[in-house]
């Protein structure tokens, strides 16, 4: 989850990393460091807890540099302190490390080859650096082969950037499971974990792939295998706007994204839409998945979520069977599968690492897989079978928006598609209705002001909150209530409300608010039965009503839309809740405590 950024070459060493690490702050923001060298040997090492503007209004971007490493951190092994802060030094200070990922036998490590090490830290990456120094010394190596004898040694998941003092010309690297990529530059080089943090910079990349070392001069760079071959790749032009990943006039990238919604979903159907005027996706990837008897949904958090729309959607559009499952407990407990098995991996980055690790088995099975994601080229689609994309644009803020919704629309795209081939009936027009709720999204949008004079009412002094819901709104409600608890910090729970007199209703109190989604006109009265019996015991409640199913003295009342995707629009009042909930209560809306964007870990 950790980012990396470094450079070498001929220019701003200290500004191309310490902007490159603002960028990927959503990555984490527990501390951050960086580290220069000179070909002269003159070195710096800066290391601050907190974020990124610690660490600059700390480096000295005047001192001449020829490469340099920075990183900051979300914290797997040591609190977050400036002796856990990265970048980390061998013991003799010969080579210097960033890291992101886990190493699973650093402790095994440690009583094998390191027991005369004086650590400074509770990292497992010191243990990788001073591994690098042991060979080194011990076994006579240079460095680039230290490197590649320790890399042969670790177990877990990594992406190293390594500078050695006897090579200031050069630059290594090396992944396995974690994601990095070398970008080429024009009398420089640069490595990252994600595009957004160079594409300043530069816009040409190289992938590098699982169990490769990486070595890089200013004017070259070479890849091989950890065994040595060498290995040959063509570069790619990344695709992204330096401009989408500012904030511009916002206050707050979350703000931003949640704006962008209805252009994102009018791009999905531009993207999605032929010559003819039809939604379309690739032949080859419907008929893998028509040829399939069941299809399995892969997804952690916010992606989870989007998997129980989809579900509805592939299941009532197209008649295909459809199970969804959290990544971290499918790999380790997969359930028992149908004869012709699809699996579809929902992630915005497409490097999860459970998600991953969930792909991996499935391809050691020979299972036909796709993967809808927000990054081409990212590790998930590389390694699927198929790949749909988002086409949403950076999403910054840890807290995910407009990939949810854009998850869905994919989903919806993609079931209708289903639909077409299978010959089913068709029950409303997929491209019209989507456009409808992009317009009645910006409505939405529109009335930011009701929204939080609600929030204000109800919500800035509570610790708990219970969002409830039925059948399409119950889904909602799971999203709606971990995008309040993640940026707010008010403990929310989602109860599907029929079930609310089976236990949960013994958690209200006097005041506990409780926020009702109500889409659904089959359902509707029912739930406002279940709003009545929490009101009797002295919930404060707020009612979220779509035209058809509204009441007077409804809080919020949205447009009608297409039933099956009411979704889309309905969980865009509940991120709005979540954002002036947190703003209201003072926190930092973008970057909540204890998170990472791309959890990259496992």
């Amino acid at each position: 989850m950790c980012g990396i950024v470094g450079c070498i070459g001929d220019n701003r060493i200290q500004t191309v990393i310490l902007d490159g690490l603002e960028k990927l702050e959503y990555r984490g923001y527990d501390s951050a460091g960086l580290f220069i060298a000179d070909v002269d040997g003159t070195t710096q090492l800066v290391k601050k807890v907190g974020r990124i503007a610690n660490l600059r209004d700390a480096v000295d971007e005047e001192i001449p540099a020829f490469a340099g490493i920075g990183h900051t951190r979300w914290a797997t092994h040591g609190p977050a302190t400036e002796n856990n802060a990265h970048p980390h030094r061998s013991q003799n200070g010969r080579f210097t490390l960033v890291h992101n990922g886990v190493i699973e036998n650093f402790s095994e490590l440690k009583e094998t080859y390191l027991s005369h090490v004086n650590f400074q830290s509770q990292t497992d990456t010191e243990v990788a650096v001073n591994l690098v120094e042991y060979f080194a010394e011990k076994e006579g190596l240079s460095g680039k082969e230290a490197f590649r004898r320790a890399l042969k040694e670790i177990r877990g998941s990594f992406a190293f950037g390594l500078l050695d003092e006897q090579a200031p010309g050069v630059l290594y690297a090396a992944k396995h499971k974690s994601p990095l990529l070398v970008g080429v530059g024009n009398g420089f080089n640069v490595i990252c974990s994600d595009a957004m943090a160079t594409i300043s910079q530069t816009d040409t990349y190289l992938e590098i792939k699982d169990e490769e070392l990486i070595t890089i001069t200013k004017d070259k760079v070479e890849i091989e295998t950890i065994d040595g071959k060498a290995v040959e790749r063509a570069p790619f032009k990344a695709e992204l706007d330096a401009d989408d990943i500012e904030k511009g006039a916002y206050p707050h990238y979350m703000l931003k994204e949640m704006d962008e919604q209805p252009a994102v979903l009018r791009r999905i159907i531009k993207e999605y839409t032929n010559e003819a005027g039809e939604l379309e996706v690739p032949s080859e990837l419907l008929e893998e998945i028509g040829q399939s008897d069941r299809v399995y949904v892969v997804a952690c958090g916010t992606s989870y979520h989007a998997g129980w729309i989809g579900k509805y959607l592939l299941e009532q559009l197209a008649g295909i069977p459809v199970e969804v499952f959290l990544a971290s407990e499918f790999a380790y407990h997969q359930p028992i599968l149908s004869e012709k098995p699809f699996f579809i991996f929902l992630t915005q980055s497409g490097e999860t690492a459970d998600s991953r690790q969930a792909l991996v088995k499935v391809n050691e099975k020979g299972y036909p897989s796709l993967t809808i994601t927000n990054v081409k080229g990212s590790t998930l689609s590389r390694e699927a079978t198929h790949t749909l994309l988002l086409h949403a644009g950076p999403e910054i803020a840890v807290a995910s928006t407009k990939a949810y919704t854009a998850q869905i629309t994919v989903m919806a795209v993609l079931a209708e598609v289903l639909r077409r081939t299978k010959g089913r009936p068709q029950t409303f027009d997929m491209s019209h209705e989507l456009a409808v709720i992009a317009s009645a999204i910006e409505g939405v949008l529109d009335e930011k002001s009701v929204v939080k004079e609600l929030v204000d009412q109800n919500l800035l002094d509570t610790a708990n909150a219970f969002y409830i819901g039925r059948h399409l709104d119950y889904y909602v409600a799971m999203e709606a209530a971990l995008k309040l608890k993640e940026i707010s910090y008010v403990q929310t729970e989602s109860f599907a409300a029929g079930e609310l007199k089976h236990g949960t209703i013994a958690l209200i109190e006097e005041g506990t608010p409780v926020i009702a989604l109500l889409s659904e006109p089959v359902v509707a009265s029912h739930t406002r039965g279940n709003i009545e019996e929490v009101k009797a015991r002295g919930a404060k409640t707020m009612v979220i009503a779509m035209e058809g199913s509204e009441r007077e003295g409804d809080d919020i009342v949205l447009p009608k839309v297409q039933m099956e995707l009411a979704p889309i629009l309905s969980v865009v009042v509940t991120q709005l809740i979540a954002y002036y909930t947190s703003l209201g209560k003072g926190l930092d809306v973008d970057k909540p405590r204890n998170l990472a964007k791309s959890v990259t870990v496992e």
